[in-house]
């Protein structure tokens, strides 16, 4: 057994030892990952193969397939005998929002300016901060939110959010105080965890005495990219200014990114294999993580 096999096996341990392993939320990372760039659909073999090297059962992918098709976020397509899944519109657009935020290359560039958004009388606050939240609002009041305004920021007004009146791209002196509305201290140990996760994949890749065989290079790269997404999607997305000195996120990135691209090029040959398209932006995707790294980190 190679260096990377044991460090694929202990992360698939890892993943199937998890109290609620949510298999539509790894399905999604598949899809979000490798199907996405390489034209939006993927044979039903293709992910059956994936997920059993993850050692999740047959059963559990049809369940998982027919929750995200309940709930519209994956279509089925038949071609001859075999079934083709894509994402739905619901789908590809929530992923166009997320590519930036889990490939980007470093922290978003900040003018110095914020985005506010305040309540109208009568909304509900609870379920307005849980809105924000997700889009990296902090709460400055009883009614009251702000986050940086960044390259990186999703528009809040155009999203589905009633009872508030948002303002974007107030200026502001340029301070690092702003970097205490947020608690960083659950995000800061979840990059910190990632690291130590995955250093032994790290390590493997890095060696490069032995290739990472196709399948394995793209289960380790489904894992890899699944608890990247996880952490950065909740990472209210600071730019560098704001953070604190020693913040671990961006070790974290340049750990992801070295795995990533040392898996690309095997992972890609077994979806050429599978039956997938060829990507359509191949130097887009050489651009994920902020392109191809150098050595790691020790």
């Amino acid at each position: 057994m190679t260096p990377l096999q044991r460090a694929l096996g202990d992360l698939v341990a890892r993943l199937n030892a998890r109290r609620a392993l949510r298999v539509w939320s790894l399905v999604i990372t598949i899809f979000g990952d490798a199907v996405m760039p390489r034209g939006g659909r993927v044979p039903l073999a293709a992910l059956q193969d994936i997920l059993a090297r993850l050692s999740i059962e047959p059963g559990a992918l049809r369940t998982a397939l027919s929750r995200l098709a309940a709930d519209q976020w994956v279509i089925r397509e038949k071609a001859g005998r075999n079934s083709l899944y894509g994402l739905d519109a619901r789908g590809r657009h929530a992923f166009g929002l997320a590519t930036r935020k889990i490939y980007a290359g470093g922290p978003p560039a900040w003018q110095g300016k914020v985005s506010a958004a305040f309540a109208l009388p009568g909304t509900d606050l609870k379920a307005a901060a849980e809105r924000l939240a997700a889009l990296g609002f902090a709460a400055a009041g009883t009614a009251a939110w702000l986050r940086p305004h960044t390259d990186q920021s999703e528009a809040a007004a155009t999203a589905d959010l009633a009872g508030l009146l948002f303002v974007e791209g107030m200026p502001l002196p340029r301070t690092q105080a702003l970097g205490r509305f947020w608690d960083l201290a659950g995000t800061a140990a979840a990059y910190t965890a990632f690291e130590a996760h995955f250093a032994p994949l790290a390590a493997a890749v890095a060696a490069g005495s032995e290739p990472a065989g196709p399948l394995d290079a793209m289960a380790a790269r489904t894992l890899l990219v699944h608890d990247w997404r996880r952490i950065v999607l909740h990472d209210p997305g600071l730019p560098a200014e704001l953070l604190p000195a020693d913040w671990p996120g961006e070790r974290a990135r340049r750990r992801a990114g070295l795995i990533y691209h040392r898996l690309a090029g095997p992972s890609e040959a077994w979806l050429d294999r599978a039956g997938l398209p060829p990507l359509d932006d191949p130097a887009g995707f050489g651009r994920r993580f902020g392109g191809a790294p150098g050595a790691i980190e020790r």
